[in-house]
């Protein structure tokens, strides 16, 4: 008997008020897909927020010669232009020169385009994002979104907490988390210099060792509550991006971490269109099958 797919969104446990479960779509996520979905809800959150800032801790082109697989640019690309702020960040010397092309393309402004500011950060995403926050601190009423879009073991744990932690009131800022989950076995073995001190700067402390001990099915709910137990947000989702159209190998778990309420709705939304799916012709993706109550 083949084993039984996970849902899509998983509801976090913990002591919360009631929230909803979701039906699986038939229609997955999968590698092709993943910039468009981010673009979309990223699209339907400023629409309702009127204004925005955009941190993208590696935001250059994934993939040479598909700039539709390009989350930044697809953002940056989106109209109407509501997102006033943009920090991108990236390690790559090839990719940072494309981010500056992308840039000049984006500072003619046509009539009613508000006025977009755009900073571009070569380097270590973990340290330049730290001194960014510094720099420009974020108020706490300014709509924010940061993308964290790692390979495998990129992003500082410590980077995760800076963005969580940074504003004092309102809402959090929301988080796209990567979770590499088809070679990671692979890569975790594969380290031999300093992967000790790596991977405590990946997981945050020496509780890597033990995550890796889990089964693999069981990770995902054991990161993700990570951004509810340690981070404090009030809502976190795993979604499966898969390798190939119909299924197949499960590749990342895309964590989104909110404090929103109205977030699992613009999800649906986003994940509607990431898709082009239309009218009945979708089975109950994201559609709410009962409420549960927290456990």
């Amino acid at each position: 008997m083949a084993e039984e797919e996970p849902f899509l969104i998983d509801v976090p446990c913990c002591a919360r008020p009631p929230t909803l479960k979701f039906a699986r779509s038939d229609n997955p996520i999968w590698t092709e897909n993943k910039a468009r979905l981010i673009e979309r809800y990223i699209h339907f959150f400023v629409y309702i927020t009127k204004h925005g800032t955009y941190i993208d801790g590696f935001s250059g082109p994934q993939r040479e010669g598909r700039d539709d697989l390009w989350a930044a640019k697809l953002v940056l690309e989106d109209r109407p232009t509501r997102i006033r702020h943009f920090f991108l960040f990236e390690k790559s010397p090839r990719k940072v020169k494309r981010l500056k092309a992308l840039k000049q393309a984006q500072l003619v402004r046509k009539k009613g385009e508000c006025k977009r500011d755009i900073h571009i950060y070569p380097g270590d995403c973990n340290q330049n994002i730290l001194q960014m926050l510094k720099d420009y601190p974020i108020k706490d009423k300014e709509a924010t979104f940061a993308l964290l879009d790692q390979r495998t073991f990129e992003c500082d744990w410590a980077t995760v907490i800076a963005l969580a932690n940074h504003k004092k009131a309102g809402h959090k800022i929301e988080i796209f988390y990567f979770l590499a989950q088809g070679w990671i076995d692979r890569s975790v073995k594969a380290k031999r210099k300093n992967k000790a001190a790596d991977m405590r700067r990946w997981w945050g402390n020496d509780g890597w060792d033990a995550f890796f001990r889990l089964k693999r099915e069981d990770r995902r709910e054991h990161f993700r509550k990570r951004f509810i137990d340690e981070l404090g947000y009030k809502h976190a989702y795993a979604f499966a991006i898969y390798d190939k159209k119909d299924g197949g190998k499960t590749m990342y778990w895309m964590i989104h971490a909110t404090d929103h309420d109205e977030a699992p709705k613009l999800m649906n939304r986003a994940y509607r269109q990431a898709l082009n799916l239309k009218g009945k012709a979708i089975q109950a993706e994201l559609i709410p099958i009962e409420s549960a109550p927290a456990s």
